[in-house]
């Protein structure tokens, strides 16, 4: 199974912040996800970048 992981974006790298993302949705100041696991996080920021073929979703911060 090919899961979708979450970065964040940092000058010229991305670093790891979620794995295996199962929900994101925007909400009031950031993004909201939780994994296929139930682990949960809201992200104070935007979605910078979705690949859908890369499994690969890139947040910036505000």
């Amino acid at each position: 199974m090919c899961e979708t992981n979450a970065y964040v974006a940092k000058e010229d790298k991305e670093e790891l912040y979620l794995e295996n993302i199962d929900i994101i949705r925007p909400e009031a100041g950031g993004v909201y996800l939780r994994s296929l696991f139930g682990e949960q996080k809201s992200f104070p920021g935007s979605i910078k970048e979705i690949s859908l073929a890369r499994h690969k979703i890139i947040l910036k911060e505000e």
